[in-house]
């Protein structure tokens, strides 16, 4: 019954105080989405996580779970009433004296408890001791990447204007296909500066695609790289970097990557690994803008 009566007040306490705790930026943020009923469902997820990993640990042993949970919430229990009687202690509002006796006896009371506690049953609940620094440590660390965040990304609304520059594309290509045609077009009708690479792996190959892209003439120059080890993402990587380094004063410098999608999703395992790769690479890449134009298959 007292396990029962905690995980009742826990579920409805915990989300809110995660979203108190997110809108202070101690938490992360996806504690204060709402789902479709309204409900904080991230806490109510992640609570029931921790639930069910507590249970698994302690085998559902109520001998153990009884005393980690009254430490757990006598803890705070004590703090709470401590904050209260210093508040009253500094703001001395009307009746202050009866509010701070109360809360005194209060603080004394889950005090006298929360020390019972650790003495008798210290073996079963020296775990909370190790866990509220952690969060703690953890809470303060969440603040200071906010923090650097909003700092690195606030700007002078009076001074600082955006950047105006032109506009160079790189579209990696395989061959000549219908999928090539569609992000070339897409390109084109972005910027006039767009450049197709194609890596080789022997003259033959260049040569029967350097014959075929003069052919089909699509008004995009085409450059060719060839690789020696059979290595498609070295070659575009030094490539692009050649190429962002030459552009980074006048234009902004996007890879546009062409990439079809078969009609049913377990085909993709089946597809698409170079793309993937590529822009695992280039999303590091301070200077460079990594996009992907989609082609749907009809079969």
């Amino acid at each position: 019954m007292i396990l029962f009566l905690a995980a009742n007040t826990a579920y409805s306490a915990f989300p809110l105080l995660a979203y108190m705790l997110a809108k202070d930026k101690y938490m992360p943020h996806m504690f204060m989405v709402r789902g479709d009923r309204l409900g904080f469902s991230n806490g109510i997820l992640f609570l029931g996580a921790l639930s069910a990993l507590l249970v698994i640990v302690f085998h559902g042993d109520t001998e153990n779970l009884i005393p980690l949970y009254a430490v757990g919430v006598f803890i705070p229990f004590t703090l709470s009433q401590l904050g209260m009687m210093v508040r009253w202690i500094r703001r001395k509002p009307s009746g202050w004296l009866v509010k701070l006796a109360v809360n005194t006896v209060g603080m004394l009371t889950t005090l006298v408890i929360t020390l019972i506690f650790i003495f008798t049953k210290f073996n079963q609940v020296w775990m909370v001791f190790l866990f509220l620094p952690v969060v703690i440590l953890m809470f303060f660390k969440i603040n200071r990447h906010y923090r650097n965040v909003a700092e690195n990304l606030r700007i002078c609304i009076d001074k600082e204007k955006p950047e105006v520059k032109g506009s160079t594309i790189v579209v990696p290509v395989a061959g000549v296909t219908r999928v090539v045609m569609h992000s070339l077009g897409y390109a084109k009708s972005l910027t006039d500066n767009v450049v197709a690479v194609y890596v080789g792996f022997s003259e033959e190959d260049i040569d029967k695609m350097e014959r075929k892209w003069e052919e089909w003439n699509p008004g995009v120059r085409l450059i060719v790289l060839k690789s020696s080890y059979r290595s498609v993402i070295g070659p575009l990587i030094k490539f692009i970097d050649t190429v962002e380094w030459k552009t980074a004063e006048t234009d902004h410098l996007t890879v546009l990557i062409p990439q079809f999608f078969p009609k049913h999703w377990w085909q993709n395992i089946l597809h698409n690994q170079t793309s993937l790769m590529l822009r695992a690479f280039l999303f590091n890449r301070k200077d460079v803008v990594v996009a992907t134009v989609p082609y749907h298959l009809k079969e």
